[in-house]
């Protein structure tokens, strides 16, 4: 016979007469992965798919193409600039890339490196200003959706640009679109899921982040000997569907509507997520021991993060750590027009060299401890930055290898630093949190470029520059609390009191 005891009502333990936490409450209720979480949270990491794509497009997009000559005048060896037009001509049609298009092959560094960097600096604007939107007005759905769709119109807008400084705006207005893509859907996939299986679900976005980097050299290839303009429309349309689609078929969090005061939509949600065996949820949350958050407005939320000391501490540690974990995580794949290799190759190498880094961190995020697993991926991405600075480009092979370990590492840091993050914060600003985290690695991306141009040069400044700021920062997550196995929580005032617990202990 079923148990006629209302869910919420019960206590997890039977000497405990304490009323449950939200987070056991929907533990028990969902703690058994079924298909409907599945299917929801591998449809809202498919959102990392298109935010891949048009992080990473700027390297076939932008990349200066093979050029030969065409009389004796010149030298295929040197430098293009010091030959006259006539003699030399691109192996490509010149619309293959802005660079031919537009004659940027002479122009400085800053020049050739502005549509990167314009694109991080949209990302790290528009996660300023959208930073607390996914856990105040908006939710973390229409966050997504929204975001979405502002980046795939704004990419698919970049291929009727006429010149680089239309171009470098619509990839600055493209980043900001993109900018809390990511946070949200992984806040969102993990919050739909119990705490068993958090870590687990979260690697199902850097796994998507992964084919959509992957996807990449394969539409590249494709469409090589064709327009750039191209690339925008075979990855800004499919965007445009996948956004509607998400609005249709989506559910918001049930943690953040609770959060947020929506009791019944909370309840009909993990009703309908839930496995069906279970009982179903009564409508009284009154037994819960959780209280409510007070209706924040972004700003406000923003201010809840940095008026808590141990809230701050936490917030400007792990952004330290992901400034140098960004730089070397964006920079690399940017460095790869650099390397004396065929470019799809190389770029297919480190789209691959993702998917070890979601395999590794789906293995390691249940047995390993989130400090010592960050430690010693940041400490191997700056050994090879180092030794790849020492050979320079006189052992290319070898450097190709030290380059796909480097960023191998890097993303299995970023991946655990990003898990890491939401076990740190609680659910009403998880998502303002994870937004500031990551607006740190994006910062490292927005410097990436121009270290990258530099490289073109020397190679050792650039590399040299990685290893220093991924060995540095990286250090930094010692002083955060360990999270691997701890119940999250939800209101700031039961973080405090777990962590008063933990220092009376």
């Amino acid at each position: 016979m079923a148990d006629s005891t209302p869910f919420l009502s019960r206590s997890n333990s039977i000497e405990s007469k304490r009323p449950p936490s939200l987070d056991e409450a929907i533990e028990e209720r969902i703690g058994e992965f079924g298909w409907a979480q599945f299917l929801q949270a591998l449809f809202v990491s498919l959102a990392w798919t298109f935010d891949a794509q048009q992080t990473f497009i700027s390297v076939f997009t932008d990349v200066e193409p093979k050029w030969h000559c065409v009389n004796d005048s010149c030298n295929s060896s040197s430098n293009i600039c010091k030959f006259p037009k006539f003699s030399w001509s691109w192996d490509l049609p010149p619309n293959s890339s802005i660079v031919s298009e537009w004659g940027l092959e002479c122009a400085n560094s800053l020049v050739r490196g502005l549509p990167a960097s314009s694109f991080f600096m949209g990302c790290l604007v528009g996660g300023l200003l959208l930073t607390s939107m996914a856990d105040s007005s908006l939710g973390r759905k229409n966050m997504i959706f929204l975001s979405c769709l502002a980046m795939s119109v704004s990419a698919l807008l970049t291929a009727s640009s006429a010149n680089i400084w239309i171009y470098s705006a619509w990839r600055f207005a493209c980043g900001i679109g993109r900018a809390s893509i990511g946070t949200s859907a992984l806040v969102l996939s993990t919050e739909l899921v119990g705490k068993r299986w958090r870590g687990q679900v979260g690697t199902l976005g850097f796994l998507c982040f992964t084919l959509g980097f992957l996807s990449l050299p394969a539409i590249a290839y494709i469409n090589e000997g064709s327009s750039w303009r191209s690339l925008y429309l075979w990855t800004s349309i499919p965007t445009i569907f996948y956004s509607l689609l998400f609005r249709l078929f989506v559910h918001e969090s049930p943690r953040w509507l609770f959060v947020r005061g929506h009791k019944q939509e909370a309840v009909s949600i993990l009703n309908s997520i839930s496995s069906p065996k279970n009982c179903t949820i009564t409508l009284s949350f009154s037994n819960i021991s959780v209280e409510q958050e007070t209706q924040n407005d972004a700003l406000t939320t923003i201010k809840i993060l940095l008026k808590k000391s141990w809230c701050l501490r936490r917030l400007l540690t792990t952004m330290t750590s992901s400034l140098g974990i960004g730089m070397v995580y964006y920079g690399m794949p940017l460095s790869l027009g650099n390397l004396s290799f065929n470019l799809y190759l190389s770029v297919a190498l480190n789209a691959l060299s993702e998917l070890p880094a979601a395999l590794v961190t789906f293995l390691i995020v249940g047995k390993v401890d989130r400090k010592v697993s960050l430690l010693a991926f940041t400490i191997l991405s700056w050994i090879c930055n180092a030794m790849c600075a020492v050979l320079g480009k006189s052992q290319t092979t070898l450097q190709l290898w030290l380059e796909l370990v480097s960023f191998f590492s890097a993303c299995t840091a970023f991946n655990i630093l990003l898990i890491f993050a939401i076990e740190l914060f609680p659910t009403c600003v998880r998502n303002s949190a994870i937004s500031l985290v990551r607006q740190a690695v994006v910062l490292g991306g927005v410097f990436s470029p121009v270290v990258v141009a530099a490289g073109r040069r020397n190679a050792t400044v650039s590399y040299g520059i990685f290893a220093l700021s991924i060995g540095l920062c990286g250090l930094f997550v010692v002083g955060l609390p360990e999270t691997r196995g701890k119940t999250i929580c939800d209101t700031m005032e039961e973080e405090e009191r777990k962590l008063n617990a933990s220092l009376i202990i």
